[in-house]
């Protein structure tokens, strides 16, 4: 297990500031980390720091709610890879979801997954602490009919992060046809190899550096 590359090196704070985000991609350059990923005003900035490495830029879309229209996500999708982002991390139309409009909920998935357009992963964001297992299935099957490349637990902004229960389960549910993303509560090794036995093969922390260095860090994402 290739440890540094199942980590995206995060940080998603609002006050995050330029200084940090560099700091943050000096770390993933340093340490190989699969990506950074960084609110879409540092994207471009991420880019140009990462230039001629093979850390990938990774941006959050519709974050952290899932709230906002579907043709505003196709947008905010197609900004974030014209300014380099070479994986996006989209919220699932939650309330959607639970309002049972599962075909509104896949339309949705569907329209970021084609202004992608095959230049950046996709990941879906289920929210799964907000979800009862059944829709958590749903979710991922949606997901999955909407050709996402990865589902994903969590925001680390919301109710709970990343469980090994719903690791399990969505991998379940997704079988070898996405990957799975586990983000929020991971700050140590310990921590990541009990998610990547439970089927997750990508984690967001931003704990990556205590991760490869053996060390524990108390954080909320």
């Amino acid at each position: 297990m290739n440890v540094a590359k199942m980590i995206d090196h995060t940080l998603l704070k609002a006050e995050a500031t330029k200084e940090q985000i560099v700091t943050l991609c000096e770390e993933a350059r340093k340490y190989g980390f699969a990506s950074v990923c960084v609110n879409p005003i540092w994207v471009k900035s991420a880019a140009e720091e990462l230039n001629g490495s093979d850390v990938k830029v990774c941006t959050v879309i519709g974050f952290p709610l899932g709230g906002t229209t579907t043709a505003v996500k196709a947008i905010e999708t197609e900004n974030a890879i014209q300014n380099g982002a070479g994986e996006v991390d989209m919220v699932l139309a939650i309330g959607l979801l639970k309002s049972g409009e599962y075909a509104e909920v896949e339309a949705d998935i569907k329209a970021v997954v084609k202004a992608a357009n095959a230049k950046a992963l996709v990941k879906v964001i289920i929210e799964t602490s907000l979800l009862t297992e059944k829709e958590k299935v749903r979710a991922c099957e949606l997901s999955l009919r909407a050709g996402a490349d990865f589902v994903k637990t969590s925001t680390g902004f919301s109710t709970g992060g990343a469980t090994v229960e719903d690791v399990a389960l969505m991998r379940k549910s997704v079988g070898e046809k996405a990957g799975i993303k586990a983000p929020g509560g991971i700050r140590d090794l310990k921590d990541l190899i009990v998610m990547a036995d439970a089927g997750a093969t990508r984690i967001g922390a931003s704990s990556g550096v205590a991760i490869m260095n053996g060390e524990a860090m108390e954080g909320e994402y």
